[in-house]
């Protein structure tokens, strides 16, 4: 995993690698822009296209003043635009300064409101970075106002202006919207919340050569799962294994009404790799299960009661998707919280019964992996109005049980007892459609089957999962497409690594 950092060691790192490596703080600030330009260049490769630079008196502006002259030095249209609502600059900034005043660049300075015409095709925002600790006001949120009206594409250096890294995104507050940002050497925390979609459509990560083994030294509880990490974890099936090798899984889902969340569930922990799946499901759902997942085992329950026979035969548990919430439902996680002695993955109805009885939460043995979306955590653990505080509550509440919370969304977030979070960067919003929970459970519930701790299978079966979706033809991936196409992503994914 690799550390995602606060700005405030973003800029350790920046000091770090200038004292540590035979590079000065301008030189470093060259490699930066050398980067943005290529990955610039790549999304622009025509040079006729007229670019406008607008740089505040920082390093944020210091960088756009080194990429407008590379960018001129390649071909293209360049102006310059340099706010200065302050007197303040820094030592890099005049540096460049100073350069790009020796070139032919048009450089135009704006001390007020009163902004000049734009007739560029493409503007650069290099205006504030990373640099913000308070929402833009006065002049600079004008500014921000103005650029948005001019309803040009805009591309953001590290971090769009009025955008904070991290911390409570205010829903209201000025910013420069961005069509693409180019962020430096690390993505920012905040642009895996969904507030961030207000500020910016997509986001590129460049590496500008910041020391890496200082970055990985540095104390982050926010953690990037990458490709090398999935290929780490995950274990080829060996040649003379057989289905006991894989383990067994059991998932306790489906109602009258609601088998197709107990089919998905029980369909992706099959095609996951579990050796043996068996679905507690009830019992006029039986013909259903052995027509679609022939391969599958019927545990059947019946209205009047149930009971968990022989449990310990099971490698890892399941329950939640399209159970309902009766009271059968409600006696049946009762009794599993009290018979289950290991790790459980708990998802969907089982988490509503579970918000009716909170006094419950302690029942669940450290391990427990808890997969809610934004509304059944807020059933969970309380409402909250933005996702930084859920983001802090889901740690407070991880390590208060033990227990891992998977919070899906566009990004999903992983949640150890130990307050680390990982993020996953896999996934499309082709994903956005109904039942792709319930695959994700059968997912994290069969990896766990197979010997992975609930950390590793909650890990690999969100990456992968997300890694499927993007692997989808069509514009929507149902989700069944999606589970049928897990092990064929599984095969290639460790093919090709």
């Amino acid at each position: 995993m690799i550390n995602i950092l606060s700005s405030d060691q973003t800029r350790e790192a920046d000091r770090y690698t200038v004292q540590h490596q035979p590079i000065a703080s301008i030189d470093l600030m060259e490699q930066a822009a050398s980067a943005f330009v290529d990955a610039f260049s790549a999304e622009y490769p025509y040079l006729d296209k007229v670019i406008s630079v607008y740089c505040g008196t920082g390093n944020n502006g210091g960088d756009g003043l080194a990429i407008a002259c590379l960018l001129s030095e390649y071909g293209y249209h360049v102006s310059v635009k340099i706010i200065r609502f302050s007197e303040k600059s820094t030592l890099d900034f005049d540096l460049n300064y100073n350069r790009i005043k020796k070139t032919t660049i048009s450089v135009t300075e704006i001390s007020g409101s009163d902004f000049p015409p734009e007739n560029a095709d493409v503007i650069i925002d290099a205006i504030l970075g990373s640099g913000l600790n308070k929402t833009l006001r006065g002049h600079w949120e004008l500014l921000a106002n103005y650029i948005n009206n001019l309803n040009k594409p805009v591309i953001a250096v590290d971090v769009p202006t009025g955008f904070p890294s991290e911390g409570l995104i205010e829903p209201r507050a000025a910013v420069v919207k961005a069509d693409l940002v180019i962020s430096f050497q690390r993505t920012k925390i905040n642009f895996f919340l969904p507030e961030s979609s207000e500020a910016l459509k997509r986001f590129e990560v460049v590496d500008i050569g910041l020391d890496e083994g200082f970055i990985q030294s540095l104390d982050s509880r926010w953690k990037l799962i990458e490709k090398a990490d999935i290929l780490k974890i995950l274990k080829p099936r060996k040649t003379f294994s057989h289905k006991g090798s894989y383990g067994h899984a059991l998932i306790i889902a489906g109602a009258k009404e609601t088998m197709g969340a107990a089919l998905l569930c029980a369909e992706a922990c099959l095609h996951t790799g579990a050796g043996l799946t068996t679905a507690c499901i009830p019992a006029d759902g039986l013909t259903a299960l052995n027509t679609y997942l022939p391969e599958v085992m019927a545990l059947l329950r019946s209205e009047e009661r149930f009971s968990l026979l022989a449990i310990e035969k099971y490698n890892a548990v399941g329950a939640g998707p399209g159970l309902g919430t009766n009271n059968q439902a409600i006696n049946l996680i009762r009794e599993l919280l009290n018979q289950v002695e290991m790790p459980l993955v708990l998802d969907a109805d089982a988490l509503n019964i579970l918000a009716t009885k909170p006094e419950w939460l302690k029942d669940l043995l450290p391990g427990t992996v808890i997969t809610p979306h934004l509304k059944e955590f807020d059933r969970l653990f309380g409402t909250h109005n933005d996702w930084w505080s859920r983001l802090e509550k889901a740690s407070e509440q991880a390590a208060r049980f033990q227990i891992y919370i998977v919070l899906k969304n566009r990004y999903t977030f992983i949640i150890a007892p130990d307050k680390q979070i990982y993020c996953n960067p896999t996934g499309s919003p082709a994903m956005a459609s109904g039942g792709m929970g319930d695959v994700l459970t059968g997912m994290i519930v069969s990896f766990m089957a197979q010997g992975y701790d609930s950390l590793q299978a909650s890990i690999v079966a969100v990456y992968i999962h997300g890694l499927c979706g993007e692997k989808a033809k069509g514009n929507v991936c149902t989700a069944s497409e999606l589970a049928k196409s897990i092990s064929k992503v599984v095969k290639k994914f460790l093919n090709e690594g």
